[in-house]
């Protein structure tokens, strides 16, 4: 893959974190719902409109990989946003304040995906039979989402917190937007240290890197069966990324409405693990890349229509 279409992909990137920092979003202020639907809009027609730019460069089976790619990772980007919330309610952080989380949170998911996405190609390459281990791994994963997932979990018995805490002096003060605060520490009462202390806002932010390197494991597998071009699969992960901040935002206030959406994630995970296998059992050489567009369309919208339809019932 030419430098040059690295490079266009990157420019776009910084060129929406800059709009997003310092256009879009003024600090200590809670976004609406309405702006952040709008920026989700935004964010999905900027995405499309780098598929269209795939299409006239790579052609359209490119095209329709990243659009597929794009479309897995948003999906499961929901449960992704579950634990988020889980998250900054653990913490009490108010939101006004999460906005300058989940920005850092996403610009340090981007590094970390593009360094196991990095990995992963080098490994796909390498060793052919890694993608079978990729398929079986996410037929797994989808029958254990076809069980009702628990809701009642503890954040603070969590080794990764756990960790952090014991290396880090955390100040249990929010006041500020801030992720560090200087402070002080008496030591056997005779003289005191300055240093800074971690705030809330910061143990946040380490907890939600760590559950999206959790989430990649499903998401990574996803993409790289689907295409081993790591510019489709970085390309589509960014972009799914990129517009979680105002995504975010929007479903916390409509996650219960899908309710049925987890099930047409299972069988999308299980859809895209099994195509790996039918390739070698059936006699075919690949499911072509229109029919797995194609599923994976008519899944994630029945999904949707079922739980508005459950809904309506319901109310």
């Amino acid at each position: 893959m030419p430098l040059l279409h690295w490079l266009f992909l990157l420019v776009i990137f910084f060129s929406l974190l800059i709009l997003d920092l310092g256009i879009f979003h003024k600090r200590g202020i809670t976004p609406s719902f309405q702006k952040s639907l709008g920026l989700s809009i935004f964010y999905i027609v900027i995405s499309f409109c780098f598929a269209a730019y795939v299409h006239l460069v790579f052609g359209g089976v490119k095209s329709q990989e990243f659009l597929t790619g794009y479309l897995i990772e948003k999906s499961l980007s929901l449960d992704n946003i579950f634990i988020i919330s889980m998250i900054f309610s653990y913490f009490k952080i108010p939101p006004a304040f999460q906005h300058r989380v989940l920005f850092w949170g996403i610009l340090g998911a981007v590094v970390l995906r593009g360094i196991l996405i990095g990995l992963g190609s080098i490994v796909v390459n390498e060793l052919a039979f890694v993608l079978y281990i990729f398929g079986g791994f996410l037929v797994i994963a989808g029958l254990k989402m076809l069980r009702p997932q628990k809701t009642d979990q503890d954040i603070s018995q969590s080794m990764v917190l756990r960790i952090v805490k014991k290396f880090i002096h955390v100040n249990h003060d929010l006041d500020q937007e801030v992720f560090f605060k200087k402070g002080a520490e008496v030591y056997q009462d005779k003289w005191i240290k300055t240093c800074y202390t971690a705030t809330p806002l910061f143990l946040s932010l380490i907890m939600i890197e760590f559950v999206d390197v959790v989430f990649a494991v499903d998401s990574i597998p996803a993409i790289f069966s689907i295409t081993t071009d790591p510019f489709i699969v970085y390309s589509s992960n960014i972009f799914a990324i990129l517009g979680l901040r105002s995504f975010y935002f929007v479903l916390q206030m409509m996650v219960d409405k899908f309710k049925y959406l987890q099930y047409s994630l299972s069988l999308l995970l299980i859809f895209i693990g099994g195509k790996i296998f039918a390739v070698h059992f059936l006699p075919i050489t690949k499911v072509p890349t229109s029919i797995t567009l194609g599923v994976t369309a008519i899944l994630l919208s029945g999904g949707i229509v079922a739980s508005l339809w459950g809904n309506k019932k319901t109310s």
